[in-house]
Protein backbone atom coordinates (compact mmCIF):
# COMPACT_ATOMS: atom_id res chain seq x y z
CA UNK A 1 0.00 0.00 0.00
CA UNK A 2 1.48 3.43 -0.56
CA UNK A 3 0.83 6.92 -1.12
CA UNK A 4 2.15 10.14 -2.37
CA UNK A 5 4.80 10.44 0.70
CA UNK A 6 4.23 7.05 2.35
CA UNK A 7 4.98 3.19 1.32
CA UNK A 8 3.62 0.27 4.19
CA UNK A 9 5.96 -2.82 3.71
CA UNK A 10 6.06 -6.07 5.21
CA UNK A 11 9.85 -6.64 5.64
CA UNK A 12 11.77 -8.91 8.17
CA UNK A 13 14.80 -6.71 9.30
CA UNK A 14 17.37 -7.86 7.17
CA UNK A 15 15.45 -7.21 4.07
CA UNK A 16 14.44 -3.29 5.35
CA UNK A 17 18.31 -3.19 5.58
CA UNK A 18 19.05 -3.92 2.31
CA UNK A 19 15.92 -1.68 0.87
CA UNK A 20 17.13 1.06 3.16
CA UNK A 21 21.12 1.08 1.52
CA UNK A 22 19.98 1.16 -1.87
CA UNK A 23 17.53 4.29 -0.91
CA UNK A 24 20.60 5.71 0.99
CA UNK A 25 22.28 5.88 -2.36
CA UNK A 26 24.67 2.68 -1.81
CA UNK A 27 25.67 1.11 -4.82
CA UNK A 28 28.11 -1.54 -3.96
CA UNK A 29 28.14 -4.55 -1.69
CA UNK A 30 31.18 -7.24 -1.47
CA UNK A 31 30.36 -9.79 1.22
CA UNK A 32 30.25 -13.40 1.90
CA UNK A 33 27.41 -15.53 3.01
CA UNK A 34 26.78 -15.99 6.40
CA UNK A 35 23.81 -16.88 8.99
CA UNK A 36 22.12 -15.17 9.75
CA UNK A 37 23.07 -12.07 7.31
CA UNK A 38 22.59 -14.11 3.99
CA UNK A 39 19.34 -12.17 3.29
CA UNK A 40 21.06 -8.55 3.11
CA UNK A 41 23.92 -9.79 0.52
CA UNK A 42 20.72 -11.82 -1.50
CA UNK A 43 18.55 -8.75 -1.97
CA UNK A 44 21.69 -6.60 -2.98
CA UNK A 45 22.52 -8.99 -5.57
CA UNK A 46 19.25 -9.33 -6.42
CA UNK A 47 18.72 -5.09 -6.40
CA UNK A 48 22.11 -3.36 -6.94
CA UNK A 49 22.63 -4.55 -11.09
CA UNK A 50 18.64 -2.90 -11.12
CA UNK A 51 20.00 0.59 -10.15
CA UNK A 52 23.33 0.47 -12.06
CA UNK A 53 25.09 -0.98 -8.55
CA UNK A 54 27.70 -3.72 -8.69
CA UNK A 55 27.43 -6.98 -6.09
CA UNK A 56 30.43 -9.14 -5.58
CA UNK A 57 30.78 -12.20 -3.70
CA UNK A 58 34.68 -12.24 -1.99
CA UNK A 59 36.25 -15.31 -1.11
CA UNK A 60 35.91 -14.42 2.46
CA UNK A 61 35.07 -11.77 4.43
CA UNK A 62 38.87 -10.15 4.70
CA UNK A 63 38.66 -9.31 0.79
CA UNK A 64 34.93 -7.96 1.22
CA UNK A 65 36.21 -5.31 3.72
CA UNK A 66 39.31 -4.69 1.46
CA UNK A 67 36.51 -4.40 -1.54
CA UNK A 68 34.14 -2.09 -0.27
CA UNK A 69 37.18 0.40 1.32
CA UNK A 70 38.53 0.57 -2.66
CA UNK A 71 35.12 0.94 -3.50
CA UNK A 72 34.49 3.65 -1.37
CA UNK A 73 37.65 5.59 -2.69
CA UNK A 74 36.63 5.14 -6.40
CA UNK A 75 33.84 7.29 -5.15
CA UNK A 76 30.93 4.96 -4.36
CA UNK A 77 28.83 4.30 -1.29
CA UNK A 78 29.54 1.12 -0.20
CA UNK A 79 28.75 -1.65 2.29
CA UNK A 80 28.96 -5.04 3.55
CA UNK A 81 27.07 -7.44 5.72
CA UNK A 82 28.30 -10.24 8.04
CA UNK A 83 27.88 -11.87 11.57
CA UNK A 84 30.51 -12.59 14.41
CA UNK A 85 32.96 -14.80 13.22
CA UNK A 86 32.73 -12.62 9.53
CA UNK A 87 33.03 -9.47 12.26
CA UNK A 88 36.27 -11.04 13.45
CA UNK A 89 37.84 -11.14 10.15
CA UNK A 90 37.19 -7.60 9.27
CA UNK A 91 38.80 -6.29 12.44
CA UNK A 92 41.89 -5.55 10.84
CA UNK A 93 40.70 -3.47 8.02
CA UNK A 94 38.41 -1.91 9.93
CA UNK A 95 41.40 -0.23 11.70
CA UNK A 96 42.31 0.56 8.44
CA UNK A 97 39.05 2.27 7.06
CA UNK A 98 39.22 4.26 10.36
CA UNK A 99 42.94 4.80 9.96
CA UNK A 100 42.32 6.16 6.49
CA UNK A 101 39.39 7.77 6.89
CA UNK A 102 37.30 5.75 4.48
CA UNK A 103 33.57 6.12 4.80
CA UNK A 104 31.93 2.76 4.53
CA UNK A 105 28.83 1.02 6.71
CA UNK A 106 29.80 -2.59 7.58
CA UNK A 107 26.37 -4.33 9.23
CA UNK A 108 26.70 -7.16 12.09
CA UNK A 109 24.03 -9.26 12.41
CA UNK A 110 24.64 -11.05 16.11
CA UNK A 111 24.54 -14.53 16.64
CA UNK A 112 25.97 -17.07 19.44
CA UNK A 113 29.39 -17.51 19.70
CA UNK A 114 32.69 -17.39 20.36
CA UNK A 115 33.86 -19.29 16.95
CA UNK A 116 30.70 -21.16 14.88
CA UNK A 117 28.67 -21.41 18.08
CA UNK A 118 24.80 -21.41 17.30
CA UNK A 119 25.02 -20.26 14.01
CA UNK A 120 21.38 -19.68 13.44
CA UNK A 121 20.50 -18.46 17.42
CA UNK A 122 20.47 -14.53 18.04
CA UNK A 123 23.10 -13.38 20.70
CA UNK A 124 24.29 -10.04 21.55
CA UNK A 125 28.01 -11.20 22.32
CA UNK A 126 29.59 -8.39 19.78
CA UNK A 127 28.84 -5.44 22.20
CA UNK A 128 32.61 -5.17 23.11
CA UNK A 129 33.74 -6.61 19.67
CA UNK A 130 31.64 -3.51 17.86
CA UNK A 131 33.79 -1.49 20.41
CA UNK A 132 37.66 -3.09 20.74
CA UNK A 133 37.95 -5.24 17.82
CA UNK A 134 40.60 -3.21 16.29
CA UNK A 135 43.80 -2.25 17.56
CA UNK A 136 45.27 1.15 19.18
CA UNK A 137 43.35 4.20 19.93
CA UNK A 138 40.28 4.78 17.94
CA UNK A 139 36.42 5.28 18.73
CA UNK A 140 33.75 3.42 16.98
CA UNK A 141 30.49 4.88 16.08
CA UNK A 142 27.67 1.85 16.13
CA UNK A 143 24.04 1.86 16.22
CA UNK A 144 21.62 -0.72 17.10
CA UNK A 145 17.86 -1.03 15.69
CA UNK A 146 15.13 -3.17 17.71
CA UNK A 147 13.44 -3.83 15.10
CA UNK A 148 12.70 -3.56 11.04
CA UNK A 149 11.27 -0.34 11.25
CA UNK A 150 14.60 0.99 12.89
CA UNK A 151 16.52 -1.32 10.95
CA UNK A 152 16.10 0.70 7.70
CA UNK A 153 16.22 3.93 9.58
CA UNK A 154 19.13 3.43 11.20
CA UNK A 155 20.66 2.19 7.96
CA UNK A 156 19.53 5.24 6.20
CA UNK A 157 21.47 7.16 9.39
CA UNK A 158 24.63 4.93 8.87
CA UNK A 159 25.28 5.97 5.62
CA UNK A 160 24.24 9.40 6.49
CA UNK A 161 26.68 9.73 9.54
CA UNK A 162 29.71 7.80 7.63
CA UNK A 163 29.90 10.34 4.69
CA UNK A 164 29.73 13.47 7.25
CA UNK A 165 32.51 11.63 9.57
CA UNK A 166 34.61 10.31 6.83
CA UNK A 167 34.69 6.96 9.48
CA UNK A 168 33.06 3.58 8.85
CA UNK A 169 30.12 2.78 10.59
CA UNK A 170 28.86 -0.52 12.19
CA UNK A 171 25.31 -1.21 12.39
CA UNK A 172 24.73 -3.86 15.07
CA UNK A 173 21.76 -6.33 14.58
CA UNK A 174 21.36 -9.79 15.85
CA UNK A 175 18.84 -12.37 14.40
CA UNK A 176 15.93 -12.01 16.23
CA UNK A 177 15.78 -8.65 14.66
CA UNK A 178 16.93 -9.47 11.14
CA UNK A 179 14.71 -12.14 11.00
CA UNK A 180 11.58 -10.66 12.05
CA UNK A 181 9.15 -9.75 9.68
CA UNK A 182 7.10 -6.13 10.40
CA UNK A 183 4.90 -3.59 9.18
CA UNK A 184 7.47 -0.94 8.03
CA UNK A 185 5.98 2.81 7.32
CA UNK A 186 8.57 4.31 4.97
CA UNK A 187 7.98 8.09 4.47
CA UNK A 188 9.80 8.88 1.21
CA UNK A 189 10.40 12.23 1.73
CA UNK A 190 13.53 11.43 4.58
CA UNK A 191 14.70 8.82 2.45
CA UNK A 192 16.69 11.38 0.17
CA UNK A 193 20.25 10.05 -1.23
CA UNK A 194 23.26 10.28 0.86
CA UNK A 195 25.94 13.24 -1.38
CA UNK A 196 28.96 12.33 -0.82
CA UNK A 197 31.30 16.10 -0.44
CA UNK A 198 34.22 15.28 -2.92
CA UNK A 199 37.41 17.14 -2.68
CA UNK A 200 38.74 19.72 -4.51
CA UNK A 201 42.64 20.98 -6.00
CA UNK A 202 43.89 22.13 -3.23
CA UNK A 203 41.94 20.31 -0.37
CA UNK A 204 44.11 18.65 1.99
CA UNK A 205 43.15 15.08 1.59
CA UNK A 206 42.57 14.30 5.28
CA UNK A 207 41.13 16.63 7.73
CA UNK A 208 39.73 19.10 5.25
CA UNK A 209 36.11 20.14 6.71
CA UNK A 210 33.22 22.26 5.59
CA UNK A 211 31.63 25.14 7.11
CA UNK A 212 28.58 22.31 8.34
CA UNK A 213 31.30 19.85 10.06
CA UNK A 214 31.47 17.80 6.97
CA UNK A 215 34.26 16.00 6.37
CA UNK A 216 35.83 16.51 2.49
CA UNK A 217 36.62 13.07 0.65
CA UNK A 218 39.24 13.09 -2.04
CA UNK A 219 38.33 9.97 -5.11
CA UNK A 220 41.29 8.18 -6.93
CA UNK A 221 40.41 9.05 -11.01
CA UNK A 222 40.30 12.85 -10.23
CA UNK A 223 43.71 14.03 -10.22
CA UNK A 224 44.41 14.70 -7.47
CA UNK A 225 47.87 12.26 -7.00
CA UNK A 226 45.71 10.05 -3.67
CA UNK A 227 47.90 8.54 -1.19
CA UNK A 228 46.27 5.79 0.91
CA UNK A 229 48.11 4.20 3.32
CA UNK A 230 47.49 2.70 7.10
CA UNK A 231 50.70 4.06 8.44
CA UNK A 232 50.94 6.78 10.25
CA UNK A 233 50.86 10.32 7.84
CA UNK A 234 50.26 13.48 7.67
CA UNK A 235 47.44 15.61 6.09
CA UNK A 236 48.73 14.97 2.77
CA UNK A 237 48.92 11.40 2.77
CA UNK A 238 53.28 11.24 3.50
CA UNK A 239 54.17 8.18 5.90
CA UNK A 240 55.77 10.09 8.84
CA UNK A 241 55.91 6.70 10.94
CA UNK A 242 59.34 8.05 13.00
CA UNK A 243 57.42 11.14 13.74
CA UNK A 244 55.62 10.99 16.85
CA UNK A 245 54.21 14.52 16.66
CA UNK A 246 52.55 13.52 13.07
CA UNK A 247 51.59 10.32 15.31
CA UNK A 248 50.16 12.01 17.52
CA UNK A 249 48.21 14.87 15.54
CA UNK A 250 46.57 12.35 13.68
CA UNK A 251 45.47 10.02 16.11
CA UNK A 252 44.07 12.88 18.29
CA UNK A 253 42.30 14.51 15.52
CA UNK A 254 40.66 10.88 14.31
CA UNK A 255 39.63 10.36 17.86
CA UNK A 256 38.42 13.75 18.23
CA UNK A 257 36.38 13.95 15.54
CA UNK A 258 33.84 11.11 16.62
CA UNK A 259 33.87 12.51 20.19
CA UNK A 260 32.91 15.99 19.01
CA UNK A 261 29.91 14.98 17.15
CA UNK A 262 28.23 13.23 20.26
CA UNK A 263 25.72 15.86 19.79
CA UNK A 264 24.58 14.13 16.26
CA UNK A 265 25.65 10.08 17.34
CA UNK A 266 24.30 9.64 20.69
CA UNK A 267 20.73 8.31 20.34
CA UNK A 268 18.82 6.77 22.76
CA UNK A 269 15.03 6.65 24.39
CA UNK A 270 13.37 6.94 28.02
CA UNK A 271 10.17 6.01 28.49
CA UNK A 272 8.15 5.95 31.95
CA UNK A 273 8.08 8.23 34.60
CA UNK A 274 10.71 11.08 35.92
CA UNK A 275 11.04 9.06 39.28
CA UNK A 276 11.60 5.03 39.76
CA UNK A 277 12.02 2.31 41.93
CA UNK A 278 13.77 0.41 39.00
CA UNK A 279 15.59 1.49 35.93
CA UNK A 280 16.22 -0.63 32.99
CA UNK A 281 18.72 -0.32 30.66
CA UNK A 282 18.81 -2.16 27.41
CA UNK A 283 19.26 -2.34 23.14
CA UNK A 284 17.68 -4.25 20.42
CA UNK A 285 15.70 -6.80 20.74
CA UNK A 286 15.83 -7.18 24.38
CA UNK A 287 14.75 -3.97 24.38
CA UNK A 288 11.13 -5.37 22.52
CA UNK A 289 10.53 -7.29 25.94
CA UNK A 290 11.10 -4.12 27.97
CA UNK A 291 8.83 -2.85 25.89
CA UNK A 292 6.07 -5.83 26.88
CA UNK A 293 6.79 -5.54 30.78
CA UNK A 294 6.05 -1.96 30.59
CA UNK A 295 2.93 -2.94 29.39
CA UNK A 296 1.96 -5.36 32.26
CA UNK A 297 3.31 -4.06 35.48
CA UNK A 298 2.34 -0.60 37.50
CA UNK A 299 3.59 2.20 35.50
CA UNK A 300 5.38 3.39 38.12
CA UNK A 301 7.48 0.49 39.19
CA UNK A 302 10.47 1.39 36.76
CA UNK A 303 11.43 3.43 33.49
CA UNK A 304 13.27 2.54 31.23
CA UNK A 305 16.31 3.55 28.87
CA UNK A 306 16.81 2.23 25.19
CA UNK A 307 20.46 2.98 23.12
CA UNK A 308 19.86 2.99 19.40
CA UNK A 309 23.68 4.34 19.65
CA UNK A 310 25.90 2.31 21.18
CA UNK A 311 29.27 4.12 21.20
CA UNK A 312 29.99 6.37 21.77
CA UNK A 313 28.61 5.22 24.82
CA UNK A 314 26.27 7.80 26.49
CA UNK A 315 28.03 7.97 29.81
CA UNK A 316 26.51 11.23 31.11
CA UNK A 317 23.34 10.06 30.16
CA UNK A 318 23.09 7.26 31.88
CA UNK A 319 24.57 8.94 35.20
CA UNK A 320 21.82 11.03 34.75
CA UNK A 321 19.25 8.29 34.78
CA UNK A 322 20.93 6.06 37.24
CA UNK A 323 20.38 9.57 39.73
CA UNK A 324 16.77 9.11 38.96
CA UNK A 325 16.24 5.36 40.02
CA UNK A 326 17.43 2.85 43.13
CA UNK A 327 18.42 0.19 41.18
CA UNK A 328 19.43 -0.13 37.22
CA UNK A 329 18.23 -3.41 35.74
CA UNK A 330 20.52 -4.51 32.86
CA UNK A 331 19.11 -7.46 30.29
CA UNK A 332 20.76 -8.51 27.43
CA UNK A 333 21.66 -12.02 25.25
CA UNK A 334 25.19 -12.20 26.98
CA UNK A 335 27.06 -12.92 30.11
CA UNK A 336 27.22 -8.85 31.13
CA UNK A 337 29.15 -6.79 28.42
CA UNK A 338 26.47 -3.85 28.41
CA UNK A 339 26.08 -3.96 32.15
CA UNK A 340 29.84 -3.55 32.84
CA UNK A 341 29.95 -0.84 30.80
CA UNK A 342 26.77 0.57 32.72
CA UNK A 343 28.35 -0.09 35.82
CA UNK A 344 31.25 1.63 34.80
CA UNK A 345 29.34 4.98 33.72
CA UNK A 346 27.26 5.40 36.86
CA UNK A 347 30.29 5.12 38.68
CA UNK A 348 28.04 3.68 42.02
CA UNK A 349 25.59 6.13 41.95
CA UNK A 350 22.99 3.39 41.88
CA UNK A 351 23.16 -0.26 42.36
CA UNK A 352 23.73 -2.31 38.41
CA UNK A 353 21.82 -5.72 38.65
CA UNK A 354 22.47 -7.79 35.14
CA UNK A 355 19.69 -10.10 33.46
CA UNK A 356 22.44 -12.65 31.42
CA UNK A 357 20.65 -15.33 29.16
CA UNK A 358 22.71 -17.23 26.19
CA UNK A 359 22.59 -20.53 24.09
CA UNK A 360 19.47 -21.04 21.80
CA UNK A 361 18.53 -17.68 20.62
CA UNK A 362 15.75 -17.44 23.23
CA UNK A 363 14.48 -13.51 24.18
CA UNK A 364 14.44 -12.83 28.06
CA UNK A 365 11.10 -12.91 28.97
CA UNK A 366 9.59 -9.78 30.64
CA UNK A 367 8.44 -12.24 33.53
CA UNK A 368 12.19 -13.16 34.07
CA UNK A 369 13.18 -9.40 34.67
CA UNK A 370 9.87 -8.88 36.86
CA UNK A 371 11.47 -11.71 39.28
CA UNK A 372 14.34 -10.14 39.37
CA UNK A 373 13.03 -7.24 40.45
CA UNK A 374 10.47 -9.03 43.04
CA UNK A 375 13.26 -10.70 44.98
CA UNK A 376 15.20 -7.26 44.97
Amino acid sequence: MSTNRYTTEFWQGNQACAEAAIAAGCRFFAGYPITPASEIAEIMSDKLPRVGGVYLQMEDEIAAISAVIGSSWGGVLSMTATSGPGFSLMQENIGYAIMTETPCVVVDVQRAGPSTGQATKAAQGDFMQARWGTHGDYESVVLAPNSAQETYELTLKSFALSERLRHPVILLSDEIVAHSREKIIIDRSRNALVKRRFSKKGDMPYGAVDADGHQFMPKFGDGLNLLVTGSTHNEFGFRKTADPEVHDRLVRRLSKKIQNARDILEDYQITGPDKAQWGVVSYGSTSRSVDEMMLIVSENKFRALRLRTLWPFPDDAIREFAESVDMLLVPELSLGQLSREVSRAVKGSAEVIPVNKIGGGVMIEPHEMIRVMDKS
